[in-house]
């Protein structure tokens, strides 16, 4: 019975490295067995999978220190990221074209968006298509590449081919932290191409983050503050960063 047990939780993680997540009756279907059977697998002891409203998820606590996983930041700050979200979203004007980076407060940018409002949608992470292709008027367009599921972003192959004829009027960028010294950082240095990329070619930079990312430090390092037009937020940013930002010109909007 061990035996058998521990081949079904083997399977589940080789589910979950695919699609991020397997909601119960699938991961049932998966495995030939009961939903209960599946409940009963992943309570009896710790392990690396657990069921989280209704979904089979990686265990956030097995994950290593400082890593990121999608399925565990959707259900932090939410009020707060909507709250900044949108103050973004007004930015937008007709017939933008817009790129949205990736992360959990950007799909609350896409919600707020007017959907009689026409423009185009420039991002390269499936939560964030996801959410622009609820828009009616929104013009898609996903740049594809390798899936990364813990962070659930196409890692660009080729990327430069599909996005070199690009020149977006706003991109709305998301970072894990945000500090004077050390600028806009996330986990996964494979965000940092397509990042990079929108820095280089969007008109406008606007960097949206919920006061939680004030005064951390991650390891990829996106760029200074400096390379930011404007910085949203839910609340007020920390003395150091209104500093930096009347030194820099940055517009701070909360």
């Amino acid at each position: 019975m061990a035996t058998r047990r521990q081949d079904r939780i083997h399977r589940l993680v080789q589910a979950i490295r695919q699609n991020d997540k397997l909601h119960l009756k699938e991961a049932a279907s998966l495995l030939g067995v009961s939903e209960m059977t599946v409940r009963r697998d992943l309570s009896l002891t710790a392990g690396p999978l657990v069921l989280l409203g209704g979904y089979v998820v990686a265990e956030p606590r097995n994950a290593a220190v400082g890593s990121y996983l999608l399925t565990d930041q959707q259900t932090r700050q939410v009020a707060e990221k909507q709250h900044a979200a949108n103050i973004a979203a007004g930015l937008i004007q007709p017939g933008h074209t817009v790129f949205f980076d990736c992360g959990t407060t950007t799909p609350c940018i896409i919600n707020a968006i007017d959907a009689a409002l026409a423009f185009t949608g420039v991002c390269y992470s499936l939560n964030t298509f996801l959410a622009l292709q609820s828009k009616p008027h929104c013009r898609v367009i996903l740049s594809g590449g390798e899936f990364c599921a813990s962070n659930a972003i196409f890692k660009p192959l080729g990327f430069q081919n599909v996005c070199d004829n690009l020149c977006p009027d706003i991109g709305f960028f998301s970072a894990a932290g945000v500090d004077s010294q050390h600028g806009a950082t996330c986990f996964n240095l494979d965000e940092l191409p397509v990042k990079q990329w929108a820095l280089r070619a969007a008109r406008r930079h606007v960097l949206v983050v919920d006061d939680s990312k004030f005064g951390k430090v991650r390891p990829a390092c996106m760029g200074p503050l400096s390379a930011f037009d404007t910085i949203i937020s839910n609340q007020q940013p920390p003395g150091s960063i209104r500093s930096l930002a009347q030194q820099e010109g940055i517009e701070l909007l909360w």
